[in-house]
């Protein structure tokens, strides 16, 4: 395949695979996905060595592809170097009360797709972190970090993006009480307890 071939399918690829988490996920306005990706891991490459800015941009363009049609808010993880920092909109940290963080994500410190993200967002800043109804992670980045708790593992058809592996999870409210405690609605039953 060629490299031309390679980057068209990293675009319809990666919408792909958020249409299916954000679906799954059930993912709305009020809700967040967050993404950490190793471009270099998609080329092939061992993370953080080969990174580039045209993977990254049809990577995010596909993710934003069904972030415009469905509406969900978009956290993008930066890597080690920035504390795995996430870029958002600057409305996404005033809406969700986030803790801004000062960095501006490059290439070789933040990583090639925080970067991008950073320089085509309307108002991007950093958050220092996030809780995220769901995720992707492509390449091992690891973002559990960045989810709300209980992530739940989603395996998604397409396991591989480019060459990385991709890993995702949506998340689920905690399930609380004892052996008495319901999850579901049920119809109402003559002699319960009050």
């Amino acid at each position: 395949m060629k490299d031309h071939e390679k980057i068209g399918t990293i675009r319809s690829d990666a919408a792909r695979i958020a249409r299916e988490v954000a679906e799954a996920a059930k993912l709305g306005p009020n809700q967040i996905l967050v993404i950490g990706a190793s471009t270099s891991e998609i080329a092939g490459q061992h993370i953080g060595t080969s990174g580039t800015l045209d993977i990254a941009q049809e990577l995010v363009e596909g993710i934003r592809e069904v972030q415009q049609e469905l509406g969900f808010q978009l956290a993008f993880q930066c890597c080690e170097h920035l504390n795995r920092a996430l870029v958002v909109e600057r409305e996404t940290l005033d809406r969700y009360r986030l803790d801004e963080v000062a960095a501006v994500p490059v290439p070789k410190a933040g990583g090639s797709m925080a970067a991008y993200a950073y320089r085509t967002m309307a108002e991007p800043c950093l958050a220092e972190t996030i809780e995220a109804h769901a995720g992707i992670d492509i390449g091992e980045t690891l973002i559990g970090m960045h989810l709300k708790r209980v992530a739940v593992p989603y395996r998604t058809e397409l396991r591989y993006l480019g060459e990385a592996r991709v890993t995702a999870a949506r998340t689920r409210p905690k399930l609380i009480g004892g052996e008495r405690a319901v999850y579901a609605p049920m119809p109402t039953v003559e002699g319960t307890c009050d």
